[in-house]
């Protein structure tokens, strides 16, 4: 079995692979490019919010490597953020907001940045850090619903760090260290896709800073529902696409590696919806 971007959740029973390993356990991986596995060397291939940061030109192919390294009668297993739930809360509490419900129009801000901000950012963090920043924090109990035991860990670290300070325009020409993202980025994105080449350098401080940004790996390139997912599935050969909860998998003894589920029975991203298919054989 095979964990795909894993971050900092993963088991010793799987091959733990991603971009750049969070421990020794973790093996370095580029999965932009095809993957260095033979056909056939998994029961199960598995990736968590890794997809929605791939291009959406880029998917197919990446799907397809996911497919050629299973086994006949393999399961890969996809989670991604639930755009359909996405589109539906925002709808929701549009309308209480509308109706001058007070508490809906907090509901409503976190759905608009859930939607759209990590598509569009063009800082770390983004908008959703601006947002958890703000002490009280505004719909904090729907907010941690949302983001889960992951988003939890993440407001307390943003809650221990100094109140940032102001930006001042840089003077000289920003390196390619300068823009990676850093630490927090990583964490509050799961920023699981491959850099690219870095651009040439050109244009103003800003123009170089941003391009690079939405080159690293943060910004959300696609999102995906249940019949997208499952088209994309179904065009890469694989059969069967299944609806799932994290709790329930046709991978044996899923339950055991806590990959979605916390041993304290808590979601890891109650936020994105899971999907499973089969290679056929």
């Amino acid at each position: 079995m095979i964990n795909l971007g894993c971050g900092s959740r993963f088991h010793p029973a799987w091959v733990n692979v991603d971009i750049v390993p969070s421990n020794p356990a973790v093996t370095a991986c580029d999965l932009s490019k095809p993957f260095p596995f033979p056909d056939g060397s998994f029961d199960a291939v598995y990736h968590s919010n890794v997809l929605e940061h791939i291009r959406r030109e880029h998917a197919h192919a990446f799907m397809r490597e996911c497919a050629r390294i299973l086994k006949p009668g393999g399961i890969l297993r996809v989670a991604v953020p639930d755009l359909e739930r996405i589109c539906r809360l925002y709808l929701e509490n549009l309308q209480a907001a509308a109706n001058h419900d007070r508490q809906a129009e907090a509901r409503y801000d976190w759905m608009m940045l859930e939607l759209l901000d990590q598509t569009v950012r063009e800082h770390g963090g983004g908008g959703m850090l601006d947002y958890l920043r703000q002490v009280p924090l505004p719909g904090e109990d729907f907010i941690l619903e949302r983001i889960g035991n992951e988003g939890r860990g993440l407001l307390n670290a943003i809650r221990a760090l100094p109140a940032p300070q102001p930006v001042s325009q840089p003077s000289q020409p920003i390196t390619p260290e300068q823009t990676k993202p850093r630490t927090l980025r990583q964490r509050l994105s799961e920023a699981l896709c491959p850099p690219q080449a870095e651009p040439p350098v050109s244009g103003t401080a800003e123009e170089v800073a941003i391009g690079r940004f939405r080159l690293a790996g943060e910004v959300h390139q696609w999102m995906y529902d249940r019949f997208s997912l499952a088209r994309l599935m179904t065009a890469t050969g694989l059969l069967s696409p299944q609806l799932m909860t994290p709790q329930t998998s046709r991978i044996p003894a899923w339950a055991e590696y806590h990959l979605e589920v916390g041993p304290d029975g808590a979601v890891h991203k109650p936020d994105s919806f899971v999907m499973e298919c089969v290679k056929a054989g």
